[in-house]
């Protein structure tokens, strides 16, 4: 499909199997906006939860992106046309309860911010409240494909610092797609202790060693007594969960040790609840259970450096660059959680 020089081309999804390369306008662009012409956006994994999204589509997803910026709005003042960016599609006010009290990502406003259309288009406009503090410019040596890991690495470093892993504690992580490669990754890059994996793929645990596991392990054998085998007779004093099936939920909170914390980091699907016996986990045991969701324009930053720094390898975890009329086989790929691991979509490929 080609586009008219005032349209753009756009992946819209409907659902996991019916994902059209359409023609929309490109967008107007008014005070304190940019213009940003997207060179790369990554699939994540939240794309393709359709309980999520089916009751809003069609829709132009996508929220990890590279790219430059193509036109500055009246009154942007930092940034100017050519500049290499990443953006943050949710920002907060920094100004209520939940920012003043460090809780930025439960911000009514971060909830309610977005990209226009989605990063899955040629073209997307940058909001004023976006522009103000969601904007990052890319160093020389960070290409448009590794700027697509900033949202998600971000993601994982405030749930790394809501679990309060310390250099030199055990890690376990529970499910291996890219988060959980990203989360082994960076506790090695920080330092942590011994650190095991655990997939249902043989695949993506060779992968686990290679991004930095000490241990893998099948999922289906994942137990207490392998955990204990696993490290030096004692549970893990952080357990990262990463999937949303149901048995490693079980799985995480029978392999926490004493005074531990189990981070919840993927989403189930919905109406999955947990037993739980206050007096054996909590009262007895001081294990912390806590959660994490998306991450602050600091951790952005700090992804951001991390990446330029070479700290985090992320450009290894590519395994896929497709145009927009391959955006229906990305999302399939996403989905289907076999051998791919990062889907990058490249809308002038």
């Amino acid at each position: 499909m080609t586009k008219s020089d005032s349209a753009m081309l756009v992946a819209r999804w409907y659902n996991n199997r019916d994902v059209r390369v359409e023609e929309m306008p490109v967008p107007a662009i008014g005070p304190g906006e940019l213009l940003m012409r997207v060179e790369a956006a990554g699939i994540c994994g939240s794309d393709v939860m359709e309980w999520y999204r089916l009751d809003r589509a069609p829709l132009v997803l996508g929220h990890e992106i590279g790219g430059r910026i193509e036109v500055v709005g009246p009154g942007v003042e930092r940034y100017q046309a050519g500049q290499r960016v990443t953006a943050a599609h949710h920002v907060p006010c920094n100004a209520c309860h939940y920012c003043l009290s460090g809780n930025h990502t439960v911000c009514d406003t971060l909830r309610r911010t977005s990209f226009d259309p989605g990063g899955f288009a040629q073209y997307l406009r940058l909001p004023a409240i976006n522009v103000d503090r969601g904007v990052f410019v890319l160093p020389d040596d960070v290409s448009y494909e590794e700027a697509t890991f900033v949202e998600p690495l971000a993601c994982v470093l405030r749930g790394q610092r809501r679990s309060g892993l310390r250099a030199g504690q055990s890690l376990l992580v529970i499910g291996s797609g890219i988060s959980g490669l990203l989360h082994l990754h960076l506790a090695r890059a920080s330092g942590a202790g011994n650190i095991i994996a655990t997939d249902v793929s043989s695949h993506r645990l060779e992968l686990a060693r290679r991004f930095g596991a000490d241990v893998t392990l099948p999922a289906a054998g994942l137990t207490p007594e392998t955990v204990r085998q696993a490290n030096s007779g004692r549970m893990a004093d952080v357990v990262i969960v990463c999937t949303g099936a149901s048995p490693a939920l079980a799985q995480a909170l029978q392999s926490v040790e004493r005074g531990g914390t189990v981070l919840f980091f993927a989403p189930t699907a919905p109406g999955v609840t947990l037993p739980l016996s206050i007096n054996d986990l909590f009262w007895r045991n001081d294990v912390t259970l806590t959660t994490s969701y998306a991450g602050s324009p600091a951790d952005y930053a700090a992804a951001l450096e991390l990446i330029r720094g070479r700290r985090v390898m992320v450009r290894d975890m590519i395994t896929h660059r497709l145009g927009l009329a391959e955006a229906g086989l990305g999302f399939q790929l996403v989905a289907s959680a076999g051998d791919s691991l990062k889907v990058i979509l490249e809308p002038w490929r």
